[in-house]
């Protein structure tokens, strides 16, 4: 179920609820927190790293991959609820995951008995999920998250192989592709570095600020 938070904030200021999406490696958790800084607002982050599954899943994908993805559907839906119950007159929130994102990557890990016992487990678990007022879509072709990946060096993700992640990056531009439900900014991230680049940040950043209905499109390279 899908419930609007109000926004009180003026079209000058950050949207309300801001997600940062896209496929591993992307960038999304180091985008979200720059922009909970520059808003000084709450940061709202998946939390990978305490999946007890996940590193057993990249080493053994077909095993593990049910475990691992009830253990993110559980975690997430329980953050989302604790957002809902949160001080709803908040300004502003960012976090960098939908909901949405689970049943993505259900469908790329899950075989077919699988995936019909996650949709079960879905459908009783009847998360009320908030609607975001903008939603930030960073894309990059395989090779530029591997090698992402590849420089953060996270023990859990050195099990990643090629052929998976493009199945998920795919994945993702199927789901964007018909996305409807929130404002939307696509944002190329194959050349920007929104981290360590103030004026990539900025650059970025004023693009959010202005995006507040339809689908947009952000090439930094068409734009320099």
């Amino acid at each position: 179920m899908l419930q609007r938070i109000e926004n009180t904030q003026s079209a000058e200021a950050a949207p309300g609820y801001v997600v940062v999406e896209g496929p591993v490696g992307i960038g999304k958790t180091s985008l979200a927190r720059r922009l909970a800084k520059a808003f000084k607002c709450q940061l709202i982050l998946e939390q990978p790293e305490d999946n007890p599954f996940l590193e057993r899943f990249y080493q053994s994908r077909k095993q593990y991959a049910l475990p691992t993805q009830l253990y993110f559907l559980f975690q997430r839906t329980r953050q989302l609820r604790e957002l809902r119950q949160s001080d709803m007159f908040s300004p502003v929130r960012v976090a960098d995951f939908l909901l949405e994102k689970d049943a993505i990557f259900a469908k790329v890990t899950l075989d077919d008995d699988e995936h019909r016992l996650y949709q079960q487990v879905y459908s009783q678990l009847s998360p009320e999920v908030p609607i975001p007022d903008l939603v930030i879509y960073l894309q990059a072709p395989v090779e530029v998250l591997m090698e992402r990946i590849r420089r953060r060096d996270v023990d859990y993700e050195h099990g990643i192989e090629r052929d998976y992640l493009q199945q998920i990056v795919d994945s993702y531009t199927a789901f964007f592709y018909k996305y409807d439900m929130a404002p939307l900014l696509i944002v190329n991230a194959a050349e920007i570095n929104f981290v360590d680049n103030d004026r990539d940040f900025r650059t970025l950043l004023q693009h959010i600020k202005k995006t507040r209905s339809g689908r947009h499109f952000f090439n930094p390279l068409a734009a320099a």
